[in-house]
């Protein structure tokens, strides 16, 4: 397939980005469809079209096709790192203000994400944050934290889960954890999230 075919539409970034974080699961285009208030001939159409461009897998199981995201494929993995580090700046405008003070993590932090209600709805009773950071950088973010706090531009309470590297590794099996990977918004390294998610697969 030559490059100058190679075009994406909204709808397949969504479907892509859904697929790779769910990366315990796979699914057919009727419950891709289902999740993503989709048209299923049309999930069903784009979904052949990732295969083709080499980034979803295939697999016949009885009746369906499943499709995974094509963990192995160096380049699929480099164009989904560069997709969800869009995600930095494509918050949702009620979160802007919370973006914008995320950012002070930013050299304190290898891997920084919002989780939770926030990024679904404009009504929300609080903010779930995901920071992995290595031990030695506890003050810096302990600093921070109070910072973003005192500052008190942001009017609901944020909930920090913190994490290192090895910490991850021990919850890989967490149903909990495991949602909070999956169904997120990066506001800080999308490179250490693939890298993670590769990992824990």
């Amino acid at each position: 397939m030559s490059v100058e075919k190679i075009q994406f539409t909204k709808i397949e970034i969504k479907i892509l980005k859904y697929i790779f974080k769910h990366y315990k699961d796979r699914y057919n285009a009727r419950q891709l469809a289902r999740i993503l208030s989709l048209n299923h001939a049309h999930v069903n159409k784009l979904c052949n079209s990732l295969a083709k461009k080499n980034l979803l897998q295939k697999e016949n199981i009885g009746n369906s096709i499943y499709y995974t995201f094509d963990y192995k494929n160096v380049l699929a993995m480099k164009f989904i790192e560069y997709l969800l580090s869009l995600e930095e700046n494509g918050f949702p405008s009620w979160l802007d203000t919370l973006a914008y003070n995320l950012g002070k993590f930013r050299g304190h932090i290898k891997l920084g994400c919002v989780f939770g209600s926030s990024i679904k709805s404009s009504s929300f009773n609080d903010i779930d944050v995901l920071l992995v950071y290595d031990k030695r950088k506890e003050a810096d973010v302990k600093r921070i934290k109070d910072s973003i706090r005192k500052a008190e531009l942001i009017d609901k309470p944020i909930r920090y889960i913190e994490m290192t590297e090895k910490d991850i590794e021990k919850n890989k099996d967490d149903q909990i954890f495991y949602s909070i990977l999956s169904e997120n918004l990066i506001f800080f390294n999308a490179g250490k999230y693939v890298e993670v998610v590769a990992c824990l697969r």
